[in-house]
This record gives structure tokens, C-alpha cells and sequence, in this order.
């Protein structure tokens, strides 16, 4: 019987699922958005999407300015 043969075989890879698909709970807002640059699939893209509109924007780094007397 060759069932559950992968299991044996298959490394353990935190980044990706059981499935072999990719997992994107870890991933920040630029490795999603250049994931999904790089992506071609519609159903991969849509998913990705969900994903980045689920994270707050990226907020700019405000530096205050002091005042100079």
C-alpha cells in the first residue's frame, strides 16, 4: 500500500501547508504585495488580495521635527 507515503518523505516546512500550498498568515504587507506581482493564477491573486485587505496599510515613518530657538 503506498497510502501516506509523502508523510514519511516530506520535510516540515513551516511556510507551507499540508496541501503544499503556501501559507500567508506570517507574511507583512511587501512579501504579500510582491506575491502577488509575481503570482498568475486568478484564484492565487484573489487569495493573496484577501489577505493584504485583511493587514492595516503600511503607515510611514513620522519623524517629529524640533524647533529650533
Amino acid at each position: 500500500m503506498a497510502v501516506g507515503q509523502n508523510q514519511r518523505n516530506r520535510k516540515n516546512d513551516p511556510m507551507v501547508s499540508k496541501t503544499g500550498k503556501a501559507k500567508l498568515g506570517p507574511l507583512n504587507v511587501t512579501q504579500l504585495s510582491k506575491l502577488l506581482d509575481s503570482s498568475t493564477k486568478p484564484k492565487e491573486k484573489a487569495k493573496i488580495q484577501r489577505a493584504l485587505n485583511k493587514r492595516p496599510p503600511v503607515a510611514a515613518a513620522v519623524v517629529p521635527e524640533t524647533v529650533a530657538a
